[in-house]
């Protein structure tokens, strides 16, 4: 990004249009940026061109025509092929900077960082923490590790996501601390369903457990807004797929393993999600754990 054009100038790729993608790259549009945008789905595409946005039929198109490409992807596999393969990222012509805003470890982090830096550019991974609402309404967590330089040039533009939080310059850095934090959140939702499920056992009311238990010790991001907003009502729909969650912990035990830390506890929580995807599928809302749970226990965590 040295050297290149103002950031008010600056054309803006983003690809994968998903559920946290699409309202990221809305928001881009938003506030007034110029963006050009890919993925497999002609539809979310489309939608967006009506935006404003303008369509390329390739990451490396996206590369040709924008000055910094973003990438919001499900998988490392996909995110490798996405920035370093065949009519990749790193094949166009145009675009210095290349931001990961997926949940994809650090390994894939370091490989993409390297490959980059080879080819006289810079990447960054940015996992975000927030969800849908949060991509929807730039209130998004940003963690972020690459060339610092680079960086305070990329800022501005993060803001437009949420708040952002440089992690350091060693590649894969931000991608261990969204590890670290998606294993908690899932812990939480987990730990949080057994607890609520044994206290409607007893005859007490799940929405006035919440309450007790965010005013107390025991207050966790599942108890806040996962159990009020999806479970308790029956919807389960907070907007995060088992698969992901099951990808985002078995990425997290796999590198404690390989660092020498233990995992004991995120092990178990990882089997949770694997006992809820064979329930009731991958696509299946995480809140769904809550009613593995409820069927062991012999119980529905709703309103009396």
């Amino acid at each position: 990004m040295k050297g290149g054009p103002r950031m008010a100038d600056q054309v803006l790729g983003f690809i994968g249009l998903g559920q946290m993608g699409r309202p990221m790259a809305m928001r881009l549009l938003e506030a007034g940026h110029k963006v050009v945008v890919h993925d497999r789905v002609a539809a979310v595409v489309a939608e967006l061109v009506a935006k404003g946005a303008t369509a390329a039929d390739s990451p490396r198109e996206v590369a040709d025509r924008a000055d910094l490409v973003f990438a919001s992807l499900p998988t490392p596999a996909i995110l490798r092929t996405v920035a370093l393969g065949p009519d990749g990222v790193i094949e166009g012509q145009r675009a210095r900077t290349f931001v990961d805003l997926s949940t994809t470890g650090p390994r894939v982090a370091v490989e993409v960082a390297a490959g980059f830096v080879e080819a006289g550019r810079a990447a960054f991974d940015c996992p975000v923490s927030g969800g849908k609402s949060g991509a929807t309404a730039g209130t998004l967590a940003l963690m972020v590790s690459g060339p610092r330089g680079d960086y305070d040039a990329l800022e501005p533009v993060l803001k437009v996501f949420g708040k952002p939080f440089f992690c350091g310059e060693k590649a894969g850095s931000a991608q261990v601390m969204k590890l670290c934090n998606n294993m908690l959140a899932a812990t939480a939702l987990v730990a949080s369903s057994e607890a609520i499920a044994m206290g409607v056992k007893a005859g007490l009311d799940p929405a006035m457990m919440c309450e007790i238990i965010n005013a107390s010790s025991g207050r966790n991001s599942a108890t806040q807004d996962k159990f009020p907003r999806a479970v308790i009502p029956r919807t389960f729909d907070f907007g995060f797929t088992t698969a992901l969650s099951m990808k985002d912990v078995g990425l997290c035990v796999s590198e404690a393993e390989g660092m020498g830390v233990p995992m004991v506890v995120g092990s178990a929580v990882l089997q949770m999600l694997g006992v809820t995807a064979a329930t009731y599928g991958k696509e299946s809302d995480f809140t769904s754990v809550a009613k593995v749970v409820e069927s062991w226990a012999g119980v529905e965590i709703k309103k009396p």
